[in-house]
């Protein structure tokens, strides 16, 4: 899949929803808890339960972040699986240090 600023991907193994926030130019597989994420417009309902080995969680409000492809996730809803791209789990992304104020 190509996915595209914007979009709103969804996991069909558990609650998790997530917004690109950066895309890549070439193809990935993003998954949640092991199974391809889709887009929300094409979810029906929740099929399956994730892979106990990638069940770390979401978090609501924190960004996954690949800055080697350029790809940004926002997690919009959190869940049990842990989000990965192209079979890597994606890393919550740190926050950018605030200068200091001396």
């Amino acid at each position: 899949m190509k996915p595209r600023v914007g979009q709103t991907l969804a996991s069909i193994v558990d609650e998790t929803a997530v917004i690109v926030v950066r895309a890549p130019d070439a193809d990935v597989r993003i998954t949640c808890g092991g199974a391809e994420m889709c887009d929300t417009r094409e979810k029906a309902a929740v099929t399956g339960v994730p892979d106990p080995t990638q069940a770390d969680g979401t978090l609501l409000g924190k960004r996954y972040a690949d800055d080697e492809l350029g790809l940004e996730l926002l997690c919009t809803k959190p869940g049990q699986g842990t989000l990965a791209v192209d079979g890597r789990p994606l890393p919550v992304k740190a926050a950018k240090a605030l200068p200091a104020s001396d």
